[in-house]
């Protein structure tokens, strides 16, 4: 009889070795699989951002060139405007300059 209850406590001792080994391995694995998933969730999100970043980099390029492209618009007008302007004003300012010099001629003679 006792070596029947020693042989049952043996076998649970057993058992028990049996259950813990398979319960560290299944930890093992599951802490190898959510280190794994971390990694692979740092990938991806690594490459969104990277996505992401050239992204904005394209839509800032392409609003640079919009704003770029109106400053000279604005630009061009406003020389055209000054132009006109001085183009108008111009024949006044020949006769200005030449009845001014035509005065500064007489008065030295």
């Amino acid at each position: 009889m006792k070596i029947d209850v020693l042989k049952s406590i043996k076998k649970t001792e057993d058992d028990y070795r049996t259950l813990i080994s398979e319960a560290q391995a299944e930890r093992k694995r599951n802490l190898s699989n959510a280190e794994l998933e971390a990694d692979n969730l740092i990938t991806k999100a690594t490459l969104n951002a990277e996505e992401y970043r050239k992204k904005r980099l394209v839509d800032a390029h392409t609003e640079a060139k919009k704003r770029h492209a109106a400053i000279i618009r604005e630009g061009d007008a406003r020389a055209a405007q000054l132009t006109a302007k001085g183009q108008k004003n111009l024949d006044q300012a020949v006769s200005l300059l030449v009845s001014r010099f035509k005065e500064q001629v007489h008065v030295k003679a």
